[in-house]
């Protein structure tokens, strides 16, 4: 009996050709995610430089081209890399000891139960609190010098490290845990060989806020309270430029800082992201 014309199959061929287009030139420079910032970056300084034409007075907006000529003026004079180099010595210091202060916090909540009461404790009070705020008695304490900044730099890294690199190791995979206890690590090889790889998203993320709050207090800090043990920073710098009004460099000091940021972003912490989450596969 033939087949009825209802329930009869097409044959489907199986051998088809993947056609690939070939992206353009203009397509795959595109696609460099370089090139995407830069153009904004260019973007964003025409702006700068229409909207200072446009208003048309120096004391308030600079245009971009002139700030641009006294940057590299006060690059050539060697007053901004005097400066800049000052500050970022003092933030290397604040930094690395609020890690340091974070990581022993964090070890110990992580182990203990009431290690983890303390940092939480100590989170919920301190965390909220302005560091720049503590700058008055951070100058009775210590004095009119580096350690008084580098303690209101601690007080900015270390909650924020602390709070993130504890909540990622609370939120690291039960089985990750048990695959760990049952090699019978100790504690030390617990933290370092479970917890720090799979919590690492959230410690970077925290590292990241943590630089953050560190240079923005750090600058606050210089503009507040001036030259510290005969030195000035990029807040000083800035401070003593808008005394004068000598306002293209008050903005080429601000220009300074932005750079300085970007480069911390993509030449650290992108690198740092390249090599262990994106590698991992824990983030596309």
């Amino acid at each position: 009996m033939p087949d009825r014309p209802e329930i009869i199959k097409p044959i489907v061929p199986t051998d088809f050709d993947v056609v690939e287009k070939p992206l353009g030139a203009w397509h795959r420079i595109w696609n460099i995610g370089a090139v995407r910032k830069t153009a904004l970056l260019i973007a964003l300084a025409l702006l700068w430089e229409a909207y200072a034409r446009w208003l048309n007075n120096p004391l308030l907006f600079p245009t971009f081209v002139d700030t641009v000529k006294a940057f590299f003026a006060d690059i050539a004079s060697g007053e901004l890399p005097k400066a800049a180099s000052y500050t970022i010595q003092l933030l290397i210091k604040g930094y690395l000891a609020g890690l340091l202060i974070a990581a022993l916090l964090t070890a110990f909540a992580s182990v203990t139960r009431i290690g983890a009461d303390l940092l939480e404790t100590l989170t919920s009070m301190f965390n909220p609190l302005p560091s720049i705020a503590l700058l008055p008695l951070a100058l009775i304490w210590f004095g009119l010098g580096d350690g008084s900044i580098i303690f209101v730099l601690i007080q900015a890294v270390v909650w924020t490290v602390a709070l993130n690199t504890y909540s990622g190791f609370r939120a690291v995979s039960p089985t990750l845990r048990m695959v760990g206890q049952n090699y019978g690590l100790s504690k030390v090889g617990y933290i370092t060989r479970i917890l720090i790889p799979g919590a690492f998203p959230s410690i970077l993320t925290g590292l990241k806020i943590g630089w953050a709050f560190a240079w923005r207090t750090l600058i606050a800090a210089e503009l507040v309270f001036g030259v510290s043990s005969g030195s000035g920073g990029l807040g000083w710098y800035i401070f003593e430029q808008k005394n004068q009004l000598l306002i293209p460099n008050v903005f080429a000091g601000l220009l300074t800082v932005i750079l300085f940021g970007l480069a911390v972003e993509t030449f650290i912490f992108r690198t740092i992201e390249n090599h262990t989450i994106r590698r991992w596969g824990m983030q596309s």
